[in-house]
């Protein structure tokens, strides 16, 4: 009889799926007394349900491997912060531990730093970045081949046209600048005849100019006369046809990207059987990868037969020697900087700098105004700390100051900034001129007489930041877009194929501003590698999904035999 007083501690369940082999080992080692063959079996079972239940653990380790690599790359970019806690009155207070480079620290830094760049500016009085910030050796000796292309694509009489080609060109000055280029590269390859292209009022822009307004539409008709026939407007005629509306011909809906042989067996039937088609809007319309015959006809546009209207050359004009007269300490070297800090960009971005709950507030608004609904989409979530470490956030005029200065630039060096309207522009600018005392904009370097006809035409003053930016003997992006994208192939086209340009490594800026108790020779030394690396990537060549407009080696230009030793550029330029 069994003492029911006695405790027993029960044994947990046993796993499903070894439960039915196991009952009946159990019950055949009880019929057998315990004998020595009942013993073996268990050891046997036991070694077994072992092996079994650890190779049932390893698939579960391998199951969430997957979700371990990922948790752990999230923690190691800092989306998520250890929290830490600490004890305040009795009561544990936590906080989110940011990731560096995650906050805007920049201000702070550049106090502790301030006395060393200035101590180093006089130490090194006589030597400044600026007479040697590129490689002669670098310089790999290209220049322009138009002939060459011309020979390709012109014709000594234009074959009879298909029809005309009628392109809408939205966006901002150099998005334009894209569709034009790119509409030729079409018209030439439908054999179309091409009308001036239309320019679309953008929401963002709000400029209203026409394509005369801003480019010279007579040399730019003249340009082409052997590539591709261009009219200022459609023939009465023909216009009639549609009545007199230019709405009424047929806009086709073209992908962006689209390649040659969709033009060709999509748009030409088209044109052929309408007289007349419409695209619209044509921005990024054609494939960056096409044939070199095409490219061409994109070189020839961009860098020969597109230059400024004549009001925009004539101040232009005199910007740049005022600016040449401002550095002739240097020999007429200056530096540009295109600085992307106005409140439509910081509010695009969706970064935070130190403007606490006010800032917040008015970049709310801003994002509002100029975008719609975008931001408050159903799933979207704003990091604005992730942004910052991902280097997607516009520098400020503080830090391209700090950059320059680490560079081994010294406030003698001219700086011209080209830019908007800055956000806050009395507190961000401050630290810049103090960095830079020689510093210009084209509201100090024009009258305000002068720009009085460019005022309230964004794309206007563009064109004169884009000469003065293109002429300088280093230029600095800061944010990317098309401004710097085409300066950039622009540059390498004017300069043996160096785009003499500081591209800055933003991830890397992130971390070092966020650098606590960074030394400033450690500083220096970090900005003085940067400056090297894109006086290495100044020569690059054109890759197969790259922009001729940027890259425009080997495409546009070709190799001299012997190397290019100007360094300088001391002599007024041809005016794009």
């Amino acid at each position: 009889m069994r003492n029911s007083n006695r405790s027993v501690s029960p044994s947990p369940p046993s796993s499903p799926r070894f439960r039915h082999g196991r009952s009946k080992n159990f019950n055949a080692a009880a019929a057998g007394g315990g004998s020595g063959r009942g013993g073996k079996q268990r050891a046997a079972d036991r070694i077994v349900f072992v092996f079994i239940s650890a190779v049932f653990r390893r698939k579960g380790v391998l199951l969430f491997a997957p979700l371990l690599y990922i948790s752990g790359m999230l923690l190691f970019m800092g989306s998520f912060g250890f929290d830490v806690a600490s004890l305040k009155n009795a009561v544990v207070v936590v906080h989110r531990r940011l990731p560096p480079g995650s906050v805007y620290w920049s201000p702070r830094l550049f106090e502790k730093l301030w006395p060393f760049m200035e101590a180093d500016s006089i130490s090194n009085a006589s030597h400044n970045t600026l007479m040697t910030a590129w490689n002669l050796k670098m310089h790999q000796g290209w220049k322009p081949c138009i002939n060459s292309i011309s020979s390709k694509t012109g014709f000594s009489e234009l074959p009879e046209s298909n029809g005309f080609l009628i392109i809408e060109a939205n966006g901002g000055l150099n998005q334009q600048r894209l569709s034009i280029c790119d509409a030729v590269a079409v018209a030439w390859l439908l054999n179309a005849t091409l009308v001036i292209p239309i320019f679309h009022l953008n929401s963002v822009w709000q400029d209203s100019s026409k394509f005369g307004d801003i480019f010279d539409e007579e040399f730019f008709i003249h340009a082409l006369r052997n590539h591709v026939k261009v009219i200022r407007e459609l023939p009465e005629d023909v216009l009639q046809r549609f009545d007199n509306n230019i709405s009424n011909i047929v806009n086709l809906r073209v992908k962006g990207w689209s390649s040659p042989a969709h033009y060709l067996e999509k748009v030409l039937p088209k044109l052929k059987a309408m007289g007349a088609v419409r695209i619209a809007p044509f921005s990024n319309r054609l494939a960056y990868s096409v044939p070199s015959n095409l490219q061409g006809l994109r070189c020839i546009s961009n860098f020969e037969a597109l230059r400024f209207s004549e009001p925009i050359r004539t101040l232009a004009d005199k910007m740049f020697e005022r600016m040449l007269k401002n550095s002739s300490h240097s020999g007429g070297k200056y530096v540009s900087v295109h600085l992307r800090f106005e409140m439509d960009m910081v509010a695009f971005s969706c970064c935070e700098y130190d403007g606490g709950e006010e800032e917040r507030q008015e970049m709310d608004i801003a994002r509002e105004r100029s975008w719609r609904g975008k931001f408050r989409r159903r799933g979207r979530v704003i990091r604005p700390d992730a942004n910052r470490v991902d280097g997607k956030c516009p520098l400020t005029p503080l830090e391209v100051g700090m950059m320059l200065r680490g560079m081994g630039f010294d406030k003698t060096t001219s700086v011209f900034v080209a830019a908007g309207n800055i956000y806050k522009a009395e507190k961000y600018m401050a630290p810049l001129k103090q960095m830079f005392p020689l510093l210009e904009t084209k509201d100090t370097l024009a009258t305000p007489e002068e720009l009085v006809i460019f005022k309230g035409h964004s794309s206007r003053l563009a064109a004169l930041d884009y000469t003065v930016c293109l002429h300088s003997e280093v230029f600095v992006t800061t944010q990317g877009g098309n401004f710097p994208h085409f300066l950039m192939g622009h540059r390498r086209y004017l300069y043996g194929g160096h785009a003499k340009t500081i591209k800055p490594d933003k991830r890397r800026l992130a971390m070092l501003f966020d650098s606590r108790h960074i030394r400033w020779e450690t500083f220096k030394q970090q900005m003085k590698d940067m400056l090297r690396h894109s006086d290495m990537k100044g020569g690059e060549l054109k890759k197969l999904t790259a922009s001729v407009y940027t890259f425009p080696m080997p495409d546009c230009m070709c190799k001299q035999t012997e190397p290019v030793h100007e360094n300088a550029n001391t002599t007024k330029l041809p005016y794009s």
